[in-house]
């Protein structure tokens, strides 16, 4: 099966579990789905892929769901909830990366065969680190404050869309500007530092148009 094919299902597969982490476990589980949602995306981004002719890594879509996952607290229960949802996936993240890093700092044993692959995952560049937890506290948090000021422009539900696809599509640009900025200028030739971030946020845009219906059932959940 093509790339392109097995991404599209990838992203139905993560909204729809997102939808009944929601569905099962009301706002408590997207708040953990949130914290979830950073870790494992911050993981998959090590896997690049070619997607639709450019290079891509898989952990787009799943951190597109946190996105998500904050626009439907925020619509159904407000922004202070939006903001606390925000700074669990940050302290979330945080505390993996610091947990992790004291971990490879052990010796392994001698019959171990983990050790090196996850070094490989854990053992981070600080300039990754810097701008992953840069750009998501940042982007997430303009997210909720946009959100906000799109819902009194366009309270009706029909304008759902508006609020959905308005803030995660700038909150995303955001994101990876900050991210590939802290992360990657520099590093590479100007032209090339501008083919990934024009790639990466591409990307992210399909994945912020992709969750609209998901959001949209969403609203129509009963759930606290």
């Amino acid at each position: 099966m093509a790339n392109e094919w097995i991404w599209i299902i990838f992203a139905f597969v993560n909204f729809s579990m997102l939808l009944l982490f929601y569905r099962l476990f009301g706002r408590t589980g997207l708040y953990v789905w949130i914290g979830m949602a950073t870790i494992i995306a911050n993981i998959q981004v090590l896997k690049t892929v070619e997607l639709f002719g450019l290079t891509a890594t898989l952990g787009n879509i799943l951190y597109g769901t946190a996105y998500l996952a904050t626009d439907i607290i925020n619509e159904k229960h407000g922004k202070d909830e939006a903001k606390k949802a925000v700074w669990m996936g940050f302290a979330t993240l945080l505390a993996m990366t610091i947990i992790m890093q004291i971990a490879l700092v052990f010796q392994p044993g001698a019959d171990d065969f983990a050790h090196e692959s996850l070094a490989t995952i854990f053992d981070l560049i600080p300039r990754i680190v810097a701008g992953s937890l840069a750009a998501y506290i940042i982007s997430q948090s303009f997210d909720v404050w946009i959100y906000d000021k799109l819902r009194k422009l366009f309270p009706a539900d029909k304008h759902l869309w508006i609020r959905n696809n308005g803030s995660t599509g700038i909150s995303q640009l955001l994101d990876t500007i900050v991210f590939c900025t802290i992360a990657f200028y520099g590093n590479y030739p100007t032209e090339i530092f501008f083919e990934i971030f024009i790639t990466t946020y591409i990307i992210k845009f399909i994945v912020a148009i992709m969750d609209t219906p998901f959001m949209y059932i969403a609203k129509k959940m009963d759930r606290d």
